[in-house]
Formats: structure tokens, C-alpha cells, sequence
């Protein structure tokens, strides 16, 4: 399980999609990608569905995705996508009570119980006090986080001195 914080947009697509019966139909997914800008976003999902898609489709609506974090998994299984709103709990130091503040993550689980223990792990690991608020499985196809080009171990310089 590894998460990132990053910029995330939501990105509706339309597009013509060949069903288990061989026929056509128009279908909108949602997707959630990595992204600095609504233009970026907009670039970013056109070239990942490019791909995946054969026939034309459209961006029909871009927005800000309202997730802190995102969780991914490593699990072959982990075909889903789950909202889960976390409350921390914090304690204001002036009035000495209770305050919580809501935050939305993104988990990548096979199932409910995955997403659960997915997110237990996670925080888990931390010393913040939290309660799972709700957990929710979403309509999202996939995420595509942002991947810096990486240099190969192989390649070799262009000039060597």
C-alpha cells in the first residue's frame, strides 16, 4: 500500500463502447488523474484514453478531485475504487475541546473489507486520532498518477569525454 498527495482531477469521458453483446453504446466514465492545471488534466487524460480507446471520444466535464490522498494497491485483486471520509480528531489547545476536521481520501481495494484495512494500515502507521467516517465504493475506472521519465540503467551518455 503506498499513497500520494499530489493535485487530483476528475475527468468524464464520452465515448462509444462495444458491449458484451457486440453492440454499440454511448457511455461516460470517470477517471482520476495527476495533474498542475484543468489544461494539463484535459492533456493528460486525452493522452492516457488515447490508448484505450479506438474511436473518438470527448472530455465531457474536468473537475477538482476532492481527495488529500490517494492509496494504491499493490494487490492483483484491486480492481475498485473507494471514497472514504476520515475525521481527525484534534484538540484545540485555546478551549481545551474537541475539534474535527473531514478529509476525503481514495483507496484501490477488491472489496469493502479491503478498502477498510487498506486505509487501517495506512493510518495506522501514524499518531493521528481518526475515526472512519463512511467508506463508499465510486464509479471511477481508473487513476493515472503522474510518472517522471525515468532514466534506463542501460542507457549510455551521448558523449563521453
Amino acid at each position: 500500500m503506498r499513497s500520494r498527495t499530489a493535485t487530483w482531477f476528475e475527468c468524464k469521458i464520452r465515448y462509444e463502447k462495444v458491449m458484451e453483446d457486440g453492440m454499440q453504446k454511448k457511455v461516460t466514465e470517470a477517471y482520476v488523474v495527476d495533474a498542475l492545471s484543468f489544461s494539463e488534466a484535459e492533456e493528460r487524460i486525452i493522452e492516457e484514453m488515447s490508448a484505450y480507446i479506438s474511436g473518438e471520444f470527448t472530455v465531457t466535464d474536468i473537475k477538482k478531485a476532492p481527495y488529500g490522498e490517494i492509496f494504491f494497491s499493490d494487490q492483483e485483486m484491486a480492481d475498485r475504487w473507494y471514497k472514504a471520509k476520515l475525521q481527525f480528531i484534534t484538540l484545540d489547545e485555546k478551549t481545551e475541546k474537541e475539534k474535527k476536521s473531514n478529509v476525503n481520501y481514495l483507496v484501490q481495494a477488491g472489496s469493502f473489507n479491503g478498502a477498510v484495512k487498506n486505509l487501517e494500515e495506512v493510518m495506522g502507521g501514524t499518531m493521528i486520532d481518526y475515526n472512519i467516517a463512511s467508506v463508499a465504493e465510486t464509479t471511477l475506472m481508473d487513476v493515472f498518477e503522474h510518472m517522471a521519465k525515468s532514466t534506463k540503467q542501460d542507457d549510455k551518455p551521448e558523449f563521453e569525454g
